[in-house]
């Protein structure tokens, strides 16, 4: 499974130097607006402590570790959704990705032009905001007057349930609401509202970008922010991408290190934007592992062997006879495959098993 996130924010506000801190494909960078015209999409691997434990203990002859796409998009000014700036084709580009990174500016530096003029990361926040909801107006505005002589003049109960999932979408944004915030119960409304592609239903982590000082704690334009999407369900991370940069220069892993413990952080901001993109999007991962190779997967949090079991092949899934399961812990902690079954710790699932964060599966199946 493949995890496509998308950068976006007003011009300068930092998007490229995180990408940049993010991917080791290297984004044009400067002070001036649409300083990335086409969008930069790089290849990150998700960090993972559990896989390089494996590798130690198997030392296998290939490692391969969960990766996520990131894409760099332009910057999007007031009026993108009417053709101003670059227009329609950045907001194209956000409409091809899982889940949106909208990095706000949340510090001051007379060196740096804002767009704006002032530093408001509340302002920006609401600008793009309007400029997606815009778009997904249009899209909704659209489907309904196709829709509506369906459903009001015939018997079609799939046009008069698609006509109600507009209606409801429509009711939301005329408010200023994203299409995220509304909810549907049944299966087919569920699908219907995932083909629409609107803009405004993907998952968002605001990326608040600070200076060097308040890389710990954040500060007064970071709380405002929190303040503004404590009802969005949406969620926060702060990160100083100017300092990331720098620590990203670093050759070694305990100088990158030493610089993190000396700004007071443990971790640095690359990691933790990487988990905070998978628990945005309800991921996790689980492994195979041996002497030919090791290598961590992605699926959705709640999925069962078999739907896991295709993650890595579509025949696996198709075929699925059983699922042959140990718990990392026990994996690390006993020693390895072989201790785990001298131990009957050694589980045998079947298509009900529902796959669990850190599992070591392999799968049993006939094509």
């Amino acid at each position: 499974m493949s995890l496509k996130c998308g950068i976006v924010g007003l011009p300068n506000v930092g998007k490229s130097t995180l990408f940049n801190c993010l991917s080791n494909a290297k984004a044009q960078s400067g002070n001036f607006p649409f300083c990335t015209i086409e969008p930069n999409v790089g290849v990150i691997t998700v960090p993972d402590e559990r896989l390089n434990k494996l590798v130690e203990m198997c030392n296998p002859r290939s490692v391969v570790p969960a990766t996520v796409e990131i894409v760099d998009i332009a910057g999007l000014v007031k009026g993108a959704s009417k053709g101003e700036g670059l227009g329609n084709k950045f907001l194209a580009n956000i409409r091809e990705t899982d889940a949106i990174l909208h990095v706000l500016r949340c510090f001051d530096d007379d060196n740096i032009t804002h767009v704006d003029g002032t530093v408001d990361p509340v302002r920006d926040k609401e600008i793009i905001d309007y400029e997606l909801q815009i778009k997904d107006l249009e899209t909704i505005e659209g489907r309904m007057a196709r829709t509506q002589k369906q459903a009001q003049t015939g018997g079609d109960k799939a046009a008069k349930m698609q006509y109600e999932v507009l209606r409801q979408y429509k009711e939301a944004l005329d408010k200023g609401l994203p299409a995220r915030s509304v909810k549907f119960e049944t299966v087919d409304e569920q699908k219907f509202a995932r083909e629409l592609f609107l803009l405004t239903s993907k998952p968002v982590l605001y990326v608040c970008n600070v200076d060097d000082a308040s890389a710990v704690d954040g500060n007064k334009y970071v709380e405002a922010v929190r303040e503004a999407i404590k009802d969005e369900g949406a969620e926060l991370l702060i990160v100083a991408a100017a300092t990331e940069s720098d620590i990203a220069e670093l050759d070694s892993y305990e100088d990158r290190q030493a610089f993190l413990e000396e700004i007071g952080l443990s971790e640095s901001g690359v990691s933790r934007l990487i988990r905070a993109a998978y628990h945005l999007l309800d991921l996790q991962t689980f492994f195979t592992a041996g002497e030919d190779e090791c290598r961590a997967w992605t699926f959705r949090r709640g999925s069962k062997a078999p739907k896991c079991a295709g993650v890595i092949h579509t025949d696996f899934e198709k075929g699925f006879i059983r699922a042959e399961v140990i718990k990392y812990d026990d994996y690390v902690t006993l020693g390895g495959e072989a201790k785990v079954k001298e131990a009957g710790k050694f589980g045998v699932e079947g298509k009900d098993y529902v796959v669990q964060d850190g599992d070591i599966m392999h799968f049993r199946f006939n094509v």
